[in-house]
């Protein structure tokens, strides 16, 4: 069967209105996209610039500005942390590094409070997780 060489793919005049149609759903759909909520703890760690990392096994712990405490993306208690630790400890080849994830707002004592119960579970380093400085502010002599 032979086609003619003069038919015409589009027989009707081209109608933007359905293209600028799906364009602004899909606009709509990345905007409400955007406001859905992320996974994970709200943190808003400090920054800081030039500090070294590590390259043992390591343990995180989170504490956010209510100083509620989470390990392994689940909220625990205290007690529950030591013993969580202990037996991280004790699965370890070599003593572990526990990484502190700390809001800015979390309170010094806390803070040494969480190191207290890490040395408690045998657990002797730790290291508090910041982000990266993308430059240093000026030094401030007072």
């Amino acid at each position: 069967m032979k086609f003619p060489r003069n038919a015409k793919i589009l027989r009707s005049p081209f109608d933007i209105a359905p293209f600028a149609a799906v364009f602004f759903l899909l606009v709509i759909f990345v905007m409400l996209g955007g406001l859905m909520p992320v996974p994970g703890i709200p943190l808003d760690p400090p920054a800081v610039a030039n500090l070294p990392g590590v390259d043992k096994p390591v343990v995180a712990v989170a504490v956010d500005s209510q100083g509620t405490l989470y390990y392994q993306n689940k909220m625990i208690t205290e007690p529950e942390l030591t013993n969580s630790l202990a037996a991280a400890r004790a699965a370890a080849p070599e003593p572990p590094t526990l990484v502190i994830h700390a809001d800015k707002q979390v309170t010094y004592w806390t803070l040494t409070h969480l190191v207290g119960l890490a040395r408690t579970a045998g657990i002797t380093n730790t290291l508090l997780a910041t982000l990266p400085r993308v430059t240093d502010p000026p030094l401030r002599h007072e």
